[in-house]
């Protein structure tokens, strides 16, 4: 896609990760970097630290990405920050119910802040894991999940790098078909352990969408990751020494962690821009 004029596009990046380290901010702004020079715009991104300056952007940008995070997102419901986070979500949405804001505010959910949405929506059951899920994994689209723009490109299944505590299991259908909003992927089936598929992304409404997993996750940032100790540990205890290498040769794989790094969050700020223009009232 591309623009004949360049136009300025406002980002507002939610940074959840309480001051610990990650990949996934320098992921983000690399995904923009590269989406703003691919079709000529002029990029203005701003980071929000949400959780230790309890910073929340206003309603004068284009997109917004709210990102992953340490901890539970049940425990903190009472703490001043995700008061306030939930509340910049309700303004959002908002904003988006009110026929008189011609211009729509699209949002990005990822992981911890996923979790967020789905318990602020009220959208399916958010609880701790019997493990922690970390390493890259196959998601299955379901028949929704074939019609989003946002995963337009991806093959059934996906790949993406899962790294949580914590899943939304249980949805909750009649909320879902009342807000008008669907699931789109799941996670691997495991016959051989009793316990559910988690969901893995969901079209809240129309502005609003996010994953479980992490969309924005490069290929040279998990390998690093994966070849921690602490981390190489979580996944041979879980997964075996032979799932471990089978993640570390994914990554080298053009078809599944780089496809996804380079379709899903590009596609969904394309899909926004796109939208950016005033709905007739």
């Amino acid at each position: 896609m591309s623009w004949t004029d360049k136009r300025i596009v406002k980002v507002a990046v939610l940074d959840l990760y309480e001051g610990v380290a990650n990949q996934g901010m320098r992921c983000i702004r690399n995904i923009l970097i590269e989406w703003a020079e691919k079709n000529d715009l002029l990029l203005y991104a701003k980071e929000y630290d949400v959780r230790l300056k309890n910073e929340l952007p206003d309603t004068s940008y284009d997109v917004y990405i709210s990102s992953g995070g340490p901890g539970s997102p049940l425990e903190t419901r009472y703490e001043d920050w995700d008061i306030a986070w939930c509340r910049w979500l309700d303004k959002m949405e908002r904003w988006n119910n009110n026929p008189s804001n011609t211009v729509k505010k699209h949002i990005f959910f990822i992981c911890h802040s996923f979790q967020l949405a789905s318990r602020y929506f009220n959208v399916g059951v958010v609880c701790k894991r019997k493990s922690t899920s970390f390493g890259v994994f196959p998601v299955h689209m379901l028949e929704a999940g074939g019609d989003e723009p946002v995963f337009d490109g991806l093959k059934d299944p996906f790949y993406a790098v899962d790294s949580r505590d914590y899943q939304v299991i249980q949805p909750n259908h009649d909320m879902l078909n009342e807000m008008g909003s669907s699931i789109l992927c799941i996670e691997k089936s495991r016959p051989h352990v009793p316990y559910e598929r988690a969901v893995m992304g969901i079209r809240f409404n129309e502005y609003m969408v996010g994953t479980q997993f992490h969309p924005e996750a490069d290929a040279p940032g998990m390998s690093m990751y994966l070849q921690r100790e602490d981390k190489r540990k979580t996944v041979i205890e879980n997964h075996g020494e032979a799932k471990l290498q089978s993640m570390l040769e994914h990554l080298e794989d053009p078809d599944k962690i780089v496809w996804t790094y380079s379709h899903i969050l590009p596609n969904f700020l394309n899909h926004s821009i796109c939208q950016l223009q005033e709905v007739p009232v």
